[in-house]
């Protein structure tokens, strides 16, 4: 199409780099210091998690001391990582002295490992914060390969304020040498910025993926060891951060893996319950009990027709029942874990795993049982008869999470006394039938020693199970000789097992059929 005069009007080309922020008008538009666009309550939770966040605070220090506005690049890391949809602002858009950490940040959510690191991170404060300082050491490569481009920008900046101020100048020549050096500067800055994008993208996809594999990490921590997204998402910031450290660097923190095996073995194994059945689902089988009906049988008490049929079946006994063998009901009682921590206990089986590791993450699984069946747990830790430690867990509390570590780190050492926390448990299951009149309780007795008892002790040992009707569960780890039919242990016993390899949480598993 042609211009006016009757020539060819050119194409309209882009608009340098440089004209993107040369603007000297009174219009020209404000320029941005964020690169991710943030509302109030973004800003709250930012300024919220900065303070009460040493890590932030020391690494915006360190950074500041090297490079030009990292805190305003650190609030943007944190941003992109807790927003539900986080927006980025245009290029043109950003103050020059903010140029890298757009690049970076850019560079950073364009990475695929972005989206994954997000799945952790979005709503989590806490996490979005471990997000960025897992990034740290990727945040200071990346600072340092845009150096240049920092330097060029920063220049820009300068050269942009000095054209601004010569618009109001006298002179026309001054005004247009200014703007020709700002002009400059600015494509100076652009392309410094191109040439840092490469090793900067590179960087980028590094520190994200870097960052998913420590979130993720942490969460799956957590799950291991009971703690709900809930119960994190209430608890302060500080004490999260502690929780985070303790179970990092705690006794059994290399057991982690194996803490949350036996949690996910012992939630498939409820699964398998049936209410009111009793024992190990073998089949079907005819009968008259209602509470082992099979789901068939009673959709036809929605056919009208089929009523009758099924209360002439009724009165025969012959509906169709899920049929069961071999184990007892579950009881009602308090759930008792005794964890032998005599210094033999130290001793690692297959895959370097300790009997410590596996009877106290047994008991752990333990404690969860009890809570889904609303029934106290207590935790008793014993080795030499004047050696014992009782952790109660009443089923109408919270099991607070610091309340468990201690359970799970505390180690007595010495050697091993099985009166000590028998009676131990007898007392207190003794003391729950007289406060509240609740039998059927439960005692889990996890060892690898055998020791005797005294046969008055045995005598009143017998009574109170008779009178209490609690039952006693024996797992004999890494000792099979004390699971023998003639072992004090077997005596105690109303079931006895033994586990040989610690890696194998399935050998506990008929344990939570029956509890």
């Amino acid at each position: 199409m042609g211009g006016t005069d009757g020539t060819a009007r050119k194409p309209t080309e882009p608009a340098s780099p440089a004209a993107k922020w040369v603007g000297l008008s009174a219009a020209a538009p404000k320029r941005h210091t964020a690169a991710v666009v943030a509302d109030r309550f973004d800003r709250i939770t930012w300024r919220d998690t900065y303070e009460q966040s040493a890590g932030l605070r020391d690494l915006a220090e360190e950074l500041n001391e090297r490079y030009d506005h990292t805190t305003d690049l650190l609030t943007d890391a944190f941003l992109a990582a807790y927003k539900v949809r986080p927006q980025m602002r245009e290029q043109a858009e950003m103050d020059l002295s903010r140029l890298v950490n757009h690049q970076v940040i850019t560079a950073l959510m364009e990475s695929p490992a972005f989206a994954e690191l997000r799945r952790e991170t979005v709503g989590d404060p806490y996490a979005a914060a471990m997000a960025v300082l897992a990034q740290a050491a990727a945040l200071r490569r990346m600072l340092e390969r845009s150096r240049d481009a920092r330097e060029q920008a920063k220049q820009a900046k300068q050269a942009q304020q000095d054209a601004e101020g010569a618009a109001s100048a006298v002179s026309d020549a001054l005004q247009q040498a200014a703007e020709a050096a700002a002009r400059q500067a600015v494509q100076d800055a652009a392309q410094a910025l191109a040439a840092a994008a490469p090793g900067v993208r590179a960087a980028a996809r590094n520190a994200a993926a870097n960052a998913a594999k420590a979130v993720r990490e942490e969460a799956a921590l957590m799950r291991a060891w009971g703690v709900s997204p809930g119960e994190l998402e209430r608890m302060p910031f500080d004490q999260r951060a502690r929780l985070t450290e303790r179970l990092r660097t705690g006794r059994l923190a290399q057991w982690a893996e194996l803490i949350g095996r036996f949690r996910q073995m012992a939630d498939g194994e409820r699964a398998r319950k049936v209410e009111n059945a009793t024992g190990e689902l073998v089949g079907v089988t005819l009968g008259d009990d209602l509470s082992r009906v099979i789901p068939s049988e009673l959709a036809g008490l929605g056919l009208p027709e089929l009523r009758a049929v099924f209360a002439v079946r009724y009165a025969a006994g012959e509906l169709m029942l899920y049929d069961s063998q071999g184990e007892q009901a579950t009881g009602q009682g308090a759930v008792i874990a005794c964890v032998d921590t005599s210094h033999s206990m130290y001793e690692a089986g297959p895959g370097g795993v300790t009997r410590e590791a596996w009877a106290k993450a047994c008991a752990l699984a333990l404690l969860d049982q009890a809570r889904h069946a609303g029934r106290d747990f207590v935790g008793i830790l014993f080795s030499a008869a004047d050696k014992i430690q009782i952790f109660r867990f009443p089923a109408d509390q919270p099991a607070q999470i610091a309340r468990v570590l201690d359970f799970a780190e505390t180690f007595l050492g010495g050697g091993t006394s099985y009166q000590t926390p028998l009676s131990a448990a007898g007392k207190l299951l003794e003391e729950e039938f007289n406060d509240a009149a609740r039998t059927r309780g439960d005692i889990v007795m996890i060892t690898d020693d055998d020791c005797g008892v005294t046969k008055e002790w045995m005598r009143g040992w017998n009574e109170a199970k008779h009178r209490l009707g609690f039952r006693v569960f024996g797992v004999a780890v890494g000792t099979p000789r004390i699971a023998e039919a003639d072992s004090v242990l077997q005596a105690l016993c109303d079931d006895l097992r033994s586990v040989e390899d610690f890696t194998d949480v399935q050998a506990a598993a008929d344990l939570f059929r029956v509890i």
